[in-house]
């Protein structure tokens, strides 16, 4: 449904990627919808945490709150993909 990419670059090195963050809101198999927080160093698998909401309101607003909180810790939006159910 709904994924946000954001990176952060090394201090004082412009071009170089050195952290990840990404939600992602998803519906489930049982009627929920779940938003998916990953970050980490680029290049590692990172950790994750995965939290379940009976409404899809709920879920963004999370979402949203989780990529603001990315953006206040400097990471920079490079990616925001939203796909609709065919």
């Amino acid at each position: 449904m709904l994924t946000l990419l954001c990176h952060r670059t090394a201090p004082g090195a412009r071009d170089v990627l050195t952290h990840f963050y990404r939600v992602e809101v998803s519906y489930n198999l049982f009627g929920e919808y779940t938003v998916i927080r990953e970050w980490g160093r680029v290049g590692s698998r990172g950790r994750h945490v995965s939290e379940w909401f009976a409404n899809l309101r709920d879920a963004v607003l999370v979402a949203d709150s989780s990529a603001r909180r990315a953006t206040k810790r400097g990471y920079d939006l490079t990616q925001k993909d939203f796909v609709t159910g065919a």
